[in-house]
């Protein structure tokens, strides 16, 4: 599973398709066990892409919320969608599903080259190609090794206490595991348990890292406790300081890799998204907007999705949701309001251009630069007597 995680770390394109099998493998299989077939039925998910273990190591695998039924009648024009319910897969069917996935995975790496077989028809992972720069650092994050300082490739420094009693037995029946491969299915939401279905959500979209689990040893170093203790009596993970950004590094996404995908009725581009989901949006929906009058002119839909103003608007959300920062409000942006009126800030333009964004900068320094400095008087020495 080396290999295969490492794929999945540096080529995004590759851990899109595994999804995709997953998925399609989930999916046939809810399909055939309502008694339809893919033009007759359809159901949905959506996956979030988890890129960390409990011990801030690469771990990439997938959180998937998979309707546990299919949805009928939609096909033709016009047609409302019908759920039908689907009751929850067993021990055996999970490792038959499991099977199914380890196998078409494998041989779509093989195809990639990233796998190989031999003669007893087992897949054997590669060695890495390099060890430096970003590959040494993702490939020490998953086998959980220093990747750099004095201790490199060395295993992380634990702390161990006596195992949990109780923690080399199973605790859930419906857990399937092939070849390195796992599936769980153990965790269900009906339709009015929306809180439980919300703490759902919330668990699998949580960040990387607990804050409050986070601590500095009296050396200077980062312990990180874990939320649950290892099989093998594993609390704490150590980490120096440079090596811990090291981890950090490794559990950045790529650029422009979505880490949540919506499959099946929930997809984008579906045709049943707006009549499923409760917003109404997706494929179709804008045309029944305009037939309702709801929807604005042209020239302010012209105006309000002028692409700067989208994209400064956005920006601003974002920088309110995460950190808590509005751009809008005086008091939490002071020193940057406008020093004629005072008033709140409005979103103008978003720069993106690098020649403009370097004149820019330039300005702001000559001015910075050309400014007296005030510098702060020496600090004096303690009173007479002072201990």
């Amino acid at each position: 599973m080396f290999r295969a995680t490492m794929a999945f770390a540096t080529r995004p394109a590759v851990m899109g398709r595994v999804l995709g099998i997953v998925y399609r493998t989930l999916a046939t299989h809810q399909i055939r066990k309502a008694g339809h077939t893919h033009r007759s039925a359809s159901t949905g998910a959506v996956t979030l892409i988890q890129r960390f273990g409990s011990a801030l190591n690469l771990n990439i695998h997938f959180h998937m919320l998979l309707l546990d039924g299919v949805y009928t009648g939609g096909h033709a024009a016009q047609g409302k969608p019908c759920f039908q319910r689907v009751k929850a897969p067993d021990r055996a069917e999970l490792e038959q599903l499991v099977y199914a996935i380890s196998e078409r995975t494998g041989r779509y790496l093989e195809r990639q080259g990233l796998l190989v077989r031999d003669l007893d028809n087992s897949y054997l992972a590669l060695e890495p190609a390099g060890e430096t720069g970003l590959e040494g650092v993702l490939g020490s994050s998953i086998t959980y090794r220093i990747a750099v300082g004095p201790q490199q490739g060395r295993k992380a420094f634990c702390l161990q206490s006596l195992p949990p009693a109780g923690s080399l037995e199973e605790t859930s029946a419906r857990v399937a595991k092939v070849a390195g491969f796992s599936l769980h299915a153990g965790v269900a939401a009906a339709r009015h348990e929306r809180q439980k279905l919300e703490r759902l959500c919330r668990y699998v979209t949580r960040p990387a890292i607990a804050e409050p689990r986070l601590s500095l040893t009296p050396s200077g170093n980062v312990r990180y406790q874990l939320k649950t203790p290892y099989r093998d009596g594993t609390t704490h993970v150590i980490f120096e300081p440079l090596d811990f950004m090291a981890r950090l590094a490794a559990l950045v996404p790529r650029p422009r890799v979505n880490l949540t995908r919506y499959h099946g009725v929930f997809a984008p581009n579906s045709p049943h998204r707006a009549l499923v989901t409760k917003a109404g949006r997706g494929r179709g929906a804008r045309r029944k907007a305009s037939d309702e009058g709801e929807e604005d002119t042209p020239a302010a839909r012209r105006s309000a999705m002028t692409p700067d103003r989208v994209r400064g608007r956005l920006w601003a959300q974002r920088l309110k949701r995460v950190f808590r920062i509005d751009v809008e409000t005086p008091d939490q942006v002071r020193g940057r309001l406008c020093q004629a009126c005072g008033g709140a800030m409005k979103i103008i333009a978003s720069i993106e251009d690098p020649v403009v964004i370097g004149k820019i900068l330039a300005h702001l320094e000559q001015a910075t630069t050309g400014r007296e400095v005030v510098r702060l008087p020496a600090p004096r020495a303690p009173p007479d007597g002072w201990v």
